[in-house]
């Protein structure tokens, strides 16, 4: 690492073809980090450089399994002991966030947990991209810098000069994020009403809208199983839609959702790189969130605004 340089960047296993596409991208190398794992399933982390007195950026998505979320605790917890000056966790998917209310008696709140825990392992600072909820940054006692997706999705959708653009959300909740885009294109919104019969599984779905002879853009936060989405381009499609595309932030995809993806009416579905996305689906697209990252960074250590980088 350049000695002009007054940090140094970290990865933890499952996060680094980001976290070397986000230093390429600020013109530094990836710090060297040793991770042992142990035959039961233990792990152990240790940073092969010196890090006293610098600021350290750890860039880990916390998607499951839980093995990506406890690296990333021992990655702060040993850089701490290291005796780093401030410790910057760099997240672009906060796993858990979806658990961020008690939606029922006797639940766990998961999002506030992993948040307690980032704090006492000793964050200093939070970057993550597009939470499920926006409250969550509340449960953090550190400064939080809140980026969206719609900073590489939107310039993706402006390329393909759509003509009759309908943005649709697949579900009230979500209303909010498609009616910014909507807003941004100055086209009509549309929205699904949605049941669910248990978590994952759709009961019923109806459109509040009209996508006859339009060309539809579905906006959402993660495509998990892919069951909401793919039912609802299914139900526009048969609404008369002429084309209809899907841009999520997160790329979950989980057991049956390639596959429902590509037996489905949509045409393409568009995620970032925050998760990494090995099952290849012909319509399913990713564009990096490398240089977003990189440039947030730059700013954090040259006390600069990171508003002024946002589209919308």
């Amino acid at each position: 690492m350049s000695e002009k340089n007054s940090f140094s960047v970290f990865s933890g296993t499952n996060t680094r073809y980001l976290a070397e596409k986000i230093c390429a991208s600020l013109g530094v190398p990836l710090g060297k980090l040793q991770i042992t794992r142990f035959s039961d399933g233990e792990f152990a982390v240790s940073y092969e450089e010196s890090i006293r007195g610098r600021d350290v950026f750890l860039v880990q998505s916390t998607f499951p399994n839980s093995d990506n979320l406890m690296e990333l605790l021992l990655m702060i917890d040993a850089a701490k002991r290291a005796s780093a000056r401030n410790i910057i966790a760099v997240i672009p998917y906060f796993g858990w966030a979806r658990q961020d209310r008690k939606d029922k008696p006797r639940v766990s709140i998961g999002a506030k947990l992993v948040a307690d825990l980032l704090s006492v392992a000793g964050i200093n600072r939070l970057i993550t991209m597009d939470l499920h909820a926006d409250q969550i940054q509340g449960f953090f006692n550190v400064p939080v810098d809140h980026l969206y997706a719609s900073a590489v999705l939107l310039p993706y959708l402006q390329s393909l000069h759509v003509k009759d653009l309908v943005i649709a959300s697949p579900d009230v909740g979500g209303s909010k994020r498609a009616n910014t885009y909507a807003k941004y294109f100055g086209c009509p919104l549309v929205l699904c009403n949605k049941t669910r019969t248990r978590a994952n599984v759709v009961g019923s779905m109806q459109i509040i809208g009209d996508v006859k002879d339009k060309n539809v853009v579905i906006i959402d936060d993660m495509v998990d199983t892919a069951g909401t989405i793919t039912k609802a381009a299914d139900i526009m499609k048969h609404a008369g839609a002429k084309s209809i595309r899907a841009c999520a932030s997160h790329c979950v995809m989980s057991g049956p959702a390639s596959e429902r993806v590509q037996n489905s009416a949509l045409d393409e579905i568009v995620f970032t790189d925050s998760i990494p996305y090995s099952n290849r689906c012909e319509k399913v697209k990713q564009i990096s969130v490398a240089a977003m990252f990189a440039e947030t960074i730059r700013r954090v250590e040259a006390n600069e605004s990171i508003s002024s980088q946002y589209l919308v």
